[in-house]
């Protein structure tokens, strides 16, 4: 059976800024649109100069666009990684969602996430997309894009049935770890962001890319803190987020 390629309840605004997807999807990006205005994103998202684009917008109202296919390679991603993959335009949906960025970290209206929920719900039934592959742009792009925020509400779209979020834990007694140190935590620590999807070579030393990766990291799951350093409560989300998939190595 064929796989729809639109979402029931998007309104079409089409985008020219699209190509042939190279790869299957195999993961969904969510993204702030980081302009004062709904009218001001579309406007780039559909200029042919720009050459930017995502497959929807949800706008502040819970209103959806389609702007490109998703059949289609949209261009969101930019240069980004995620577990091996080097064309993440081609492997993923992207969702636009209207929100200032982190000029004006004001919270994304309920009507917005649930709106989004229910278009990501949609999207990762019909493409088989797991939870631990609903990623932030910051994800796939660490240290270039911090969208869509640490205040990005991931606990109630994760209560709303998608993504996956980790209890939090105060990891009494484990050490932090942070940029300059080296040795066995730190080898330790990359190889569990590596498991989890996120480039980070395994020097042992706790260099820029540790860093990024960990702030990254953090925006997602553990935003109370965003600050690079692997502290006890960072370590241990990350091993638990590890556990309840089984790809722990």
């Amino acid at each position: 059976m064929a796989v729809c390629d639109a979402y029931a309840d998007a309104r079409v605004c089409p985008s020219p800024n699209h190509g042939a997807r190279l790869r299957p999807i195999s993961s969904l990006v969510l993204h702030y649109t980081g302009m004062p205005t709904a009218e001001s994103a579309l406007a780039l998202l559909c200029n042919p100069r720009s050459e930017v684009s995502a497959h929807y917008v949800v706008n502040e109202d819970g209103s959806v666009l389609q702007l490109v296919p998703e059949s289609r390679r949209a261009w969101h991603a930019g240069k980004s990684f995620w577990a091996g993959e080097t064309d993440m335009n081609s492997a993923s949906i992207g969702i636009e969602i209207v929100h200032p960025g982190h000029d004006d970290p004001r919270p994304y209206p309920a009507a917005q996430i649930e709106a989004t929920a229910a278009l990501a719900k949609d999207i990762c039934r019909r493409h088989a997309i797991p939870p631990e592959r609903v990623l932030a742009h910051s994800d796939i792009a660490p240290g270039r894009k911090g969208d869509p925020g640490e205040f990005f509400p991931w606990e109630e779209l994760a209560r709303l049935g998608v993504g996956r979020v980790v209890e939090q834990n105060p990891g009494l007694g484990a050490t932090t770890v942070s940029l300059g140190d080296a040795g066995a935590k730190v080898a330790s620590l990359q190889r569990d962001l590596a498991a989890y999807g996120y480039r980070v070579e395994q020097t042992g030393v706790y260099d820029a890319q540790t860093v990024q990766a960990v702030e990254a990291f953090q925006r997602h799951f553990r935003p109370a803190n965003v600050d690079g350093r692997a502290d006890g409560e960072t370590r241990v989300a990350l091993a638990n987020l590890l556990a309840t998939f089984g790809e722990r190595v």
